[in-house]
C-alpha cells in the first residue's frame, strides 16, 4: 500500500470540484479513471466523508470504483493510526491494542470489539472447565485442549510465508497462523484467565513462557501447544547456532513483539514482489525502534 499523503498538498475541494471528479470517476475511458482515482486518493482519508454517501449509487461502475477507492483511503488512515501510535507507544502500550490496528492496516473494515468478544469467549469457556487446575500446570492442558482440539487452531504449515499468517483477523478467522501468532493467541487468552503467562521472542521460534515459583513451562503454539523445558530451549538454540543469551529466553515486551510482526511481514512482502506493502510496513519498523 503507497504512504499516507497530506490533504494539505491535495488543497480543499470545492463541492463543484467535488461533484465533477464524482461524475467523471465512472468514465469508461481508463485513462480518466486513473486520473480521477488519483487526483482523489491524493486528498487523504478525509476524502470518504464526501465519497461515502455515493457508495450506493446505482450506477454499478461508480459503486466498484468507489468501493475501490474507500478501501483504499480507509487503508491510509488505518497506517496512519497504526504509525502514530508505533510512535507513541516504543516502550510500553497494550499488546492486544497494537495487534488489531497492524490487522486494521490490511482490513481496515474489520470490527476488533467483536474479535475482542470472541476472544473473551474462548476464555469463558476454558474458565469453566479449568475447575481446581486453575493455578497448576494442569491448566495448560485444558486451554491446549481448548484451542488446538476443539477448536482446531494449527500452525499454517502448508502455506507458512502467507501474509495472513500475521494479521490476527485472519488468523482467527481462519483458525491458523504462524508461531508469534499464534503464540499472541495463546498470551491473549492467558491474560483473560490472569495465568502467568508471558511471550519469548526466541530466534527463528516464537514461544510462549508459563512461570510460577514451581513450575516453568515453553508452549510451542504453532505446534499445537507442545510443552517445553528450558533444555528443550537451549537444545535448539545450539541447532540453530545461537548462543546462549538470557536474552533469547527472556520475555518480550509490546512493541517487541509488534516489531517481530512487522519484520516477519516485511520480509514476506519483500520476497512476494509486493514493495508498496514492505515500504508501509518498513515505517512501522523505523518508529517503533527510533531512539
Amino acid at each position: 500500500m503507497a504512504s499516507a499523503t497530506t490533504t494539505a498538498a491535495a488543497g480543499e475541494l470545492s463541492e463543484g470540484q467535488k461533484a465533477a471528479l464524482l461524475n467523471l470517476l465512472a468514465d469508461e475511458d481508463p485513462a480518466v479513471h486513473q486520473a480521477v482515482r488519483t487526483r482523489i486518493l491524493a486528498c487523504g482519508p478525509a476524502a470518504r466523508a464526501w465519497l461515502q454517501p455515493h457508495a450506493l449509487s446505482p450506477d454499478p461502475l461508480l459503486r466498484r470504483r468507489l468501493a475501490d477507492i474507500l478501501h483504499l483511503l480507509a487503508r491510509q488512515e488505518a497506517d496512519n493510526a497504526f504509525l502514530a501510535f508505533c510512535l507513541r507507544h516504543r516502550d510500553d502500550g497494550d499488546l492486544e491494542d497494537g495487534v488489531w490496528l497492524l490487522a486494521r492496516t490490511r482490513y481496515p473494515e474489520i470490527n476488533p470489539a467483536a474479535y475482542r468478544a470472541l476472544l473473551d469467549s474462548f476464555a469463558s469457556d476454558i474458565r469453566e472447565r479449568l475447575g481446581d487446575e486453575v493455578r497448576s500446570l494442569g491448566c495448560l492442558a485444558v486451554i491446549n485442549d481448548h484451542l488446538f482440539n476443539e477448536l482446531r487452531f494449527r500452525g499454517n504449515e502448508q502455506n507458512y510465508y502467507d501474509p495472513d499468517n500475521s494479521y490476527f483477523n485472519r488468523v482467527l478467522d481462519r483458525r491458523t497462523g504462524n508461531p508469534i501468532s499464534l503464540c499472541t493467541l495463546y498470551w491473549l487468552v492467558a491474560r483473560r484467565l490472569r495465568l502467568p503467562v508471558v511471550g519469548i521472542g526466541m530466534p527463528r521460534h516464537f514461544l510462549c513462557r508459563y512461570q510460577t515459583v514451581t513450575d516453568t513451562v515453553y508452549i510451542d503454539a504453532f505446534n499445537r501447544g507442545k510443552l517445553l523445558t528450558r533444555a528443550d530451549c537451549i537444545r535448539f538454540l545450539h541447532q540453530i547456532g545461537q548462543g546462549i543469551k538470557e536474552s533469547n529466553l527472556g520475555p518480550v515486551t509490546p512493541a517487541q513483539t509488534w516489531s517481530r510482526m512487522c519484520a516477519n511481514l516485511q520480509q514476506i512482502y519483500h520476497e512476494l514482489g509486493h514493495e508498496d506493502e514492505a515500504r508501509s510496513v518498513q515505517r512501522y519498523l523505523v518508529a517503533l525502534t527510533k531512539p
